[in-house]
Formats: structure tokens, C-alpha cells, sequence
């Protein structure tokens, strides 16, 4: 049963995001929209300026020493969005005792595909180099990092040791199923408008191409995989098919099922219990596979 402060979170967002965004044909707008959904910093982390691979980001690190390596691609449609923007998160992964890389790789329209995945690639790489890691990524940073492991795969790339991907974009070419049972009822986006923002982002190529739509693609290799979904997003089949194909094709797979939570309700974790269990067991799950068991909050 979903907590009074999880409804409450949903029909703010439906308020101050969803209906907001519009159309979602003005990048300006969608940039003022999602830049300025503001979270405090969580506390007791610190952030620091970096850059990998001829990449910028930010490390973020709990307080005392560092724990288990994760590289973090953040959301934004790809079209928005930053590292700065995401340390609700971030931050909430590094007060479980994570340290993050937060890449803040090309955006669309200035830079369509596949700029954002030739920024993951370069700084993972370079992350990589440096260590074994684990890897994370919300919204269009979870189709990144799907991509991400994919390609590295493809090219004899470091792997990452596990993944957690909240409500990722699996599949930008999918029309039916959640993305029209849902459509009324996310609390964020509508499936129309999302849509139409895509082609700034793809610069013509075809939706349906495994080398965006990582649904579509070859997922035998891949590491151990965790999702979180809210079940009333359009997104919510992208999240469960691709664990399910990820199962078939011989990877360790799972899919968690959030009942009323908005997209990417993580955000929330200083008000919300669901967004608190969602961080505590995606950390225990990269911790786990990362080779450090212990969760400290």
C-alpha cells in the first residue's frame, strides 16, 4: 500500500512539472521546467568538480572516506539536466556509502545522438582505468547506461560488476501498452508530448534502432540488473520487459513495481518512504555486487 506522502508527491508533481511542461516542443521551457525541480543537497556528502575522459561532472562522496565506486548518468529527457541537478540523488546514494562519478555528458538539441553516449563511453572508460565499478542511471541516463554496458560489451570494454536503472527509457520507438494505460495517469509526462520531444534528441535516427532503443538489442553478457518503476508510468513496461528479455537472454534481472510513486520519485527520498526504500535497496544491490555488503544512511 503506497504512503499518504507518496500520493501527495504525485499530485505535486502532476502540478508543478506535467502540467508545466506542455507540449514539450520548447527546450527552453522543458530545460526551466526540470533544471528548476529543486531538492536540498543531501547532507553529509561532499561534491567536488571533476572531469573524466575529457568529460566534466562531479565526484560525489559520503563523509568520511570513500565507499564502493558508481558511475551515475543523470536524467533530463536528454535534453536537460546535469549533475548539479540530480544530487538529491547522487547525494542520497553517497549518504549510503557510495562514491560517484556524475558525467555531465553533451545534451540534444545542440548535440543529438549520439554525442551523450560517445561522453558516457569516454568518461566510463577512464573510470573504468581506474577500477572496478558499478553503474546507475535514471529516466534517459538509464537508457545511457543500458547503451553504455552494451556498447563496452561490444568493444572489449570494462563491464560493470551490477546495474540499477530507475524508470529508464528502454525503448524509444514503443507506442502501445503502459504508454497508453498510463497515459492519464503519470503524474509527469504524457506519452504525445514525449513523443515529440524525441526527434530533437535521435537528429534522424530511426527510434526503433537497438543502438538507442537497447530493448531492441542483443542482451546476453550484461551484468546483474535492478530496476524500480512506478507502476503508474508510461515507462513502467520499458522497466519490465527489459528485465524479462534480460532473464531469457541469461542475465540476473529484476524488476520492482512501485504503486502511485511519480517518475524518478528517488528525488523525494528526504520526505518519501518509498523513495527512502527504493535508495536503501538499489544501494544494498550496487554494494552487494560491488563487493561491500554494508549500507550506512
Amino acid at each position: 500500500m503506497a504512503s499518504l506522502r507518496a500520493h501527495l508527491g504525485a499530485w505535486m508533481v502532476r502540478r508543478n512539472v506535467r502540467n508545466r511542461l506542455g507540449t514539450m516542443q520548447d527546450v527552453g521551457r522543458i530545460r526551466a521546467v526540470l533544471n528548476g525541480v529543486t531538492f536540498p543537497d543531501p547532507a553529509g556528502v561532499r561534491y567536488a568538480p571533476g572531469s573524466l575522459g575529457g568529460v566534466p561532472g562531479e565526484w560525489v562522496r559520503p563523509a568520511s572516506g570513500d565507499g564502493p565506486r558508481l558511475f551515475y548518468l543523470h536524467g533530463g529527457g536528454f535534453v536537460a539536466c546535469s549533475a548539479r541537478t540530480h544530487r538529491p540523488v547522487t547525494g542520497g546514494l553517497a549518504q549510503r556509502g557510495l562514491t560517484l562519478f556524475v558525467p555531465d555528458y553533451r545534451l540534444a538539441p545542440e548535440h543529438p545522438f549520439p554525442a551523450a553516449l560517445e561522453d558516457a563511453l569516454a568518461a566510463w572508460t577512464a573510470f573504468a582505468a581506474e577500477g572496478p565499478g558499478v553503474v546507475a542511471g535514471d529516466s534517459a541516463g538509464g537508457n545511457l547506461a543500458l547503451l553504455l554496458m552494451i556498447a563496452a560489451r561490444d568493444r572489449g570494454l570494462p563491464l560493470p560488476r551490477a546495474a540499477a536503472l530507475f524508470s529508464p527509457a528502454t525503448d524509444l520507438a514503443k507506442t502501445d501498452g503502459s504508454r497508453v494505460s498510463n497515459a492519464r495517469r503519470d503524474a509527469m509526462f504524457d506519452p504525445v508530448a514525449v513523443a515529440r520531444l524525441l526527434p530533437l534528441y535521435l537528429g534522424g535516427t530511426d527510434p526503433a534502432d537497438p543502438a538507442v532503443s537497447p530493448l531492441r538489442a542483443d542482451l546476453s553478457g550484461l551484468p546483474p540488473l535492478l530496476f524500480h518503476v512506478g507502476e503508474r508510468e508510461i515507462l513502467r513496461d520499458d522497466s519490465v520487459l527489459m528485465a524479462e528479455k534480460a532473464r531469457a537472454a541469461g542475465v540476473e534481472a529484476a524488476a520492482e513495481i512501485f504503486p502511485v510513486v511519480p517518475h524518478v520519485w528517488q528525488f523525494a527520498h528526504s520526505m518519501v518512504p518509498e523513495a527512502r526504500r527504493s535508495l536503501d535497496t538499489a544501494a544494498s544491490f550496487l554494494k552487494r555486487h560491488a563487493g561491500a555488503d554494508t549500507v550506512s544512511v
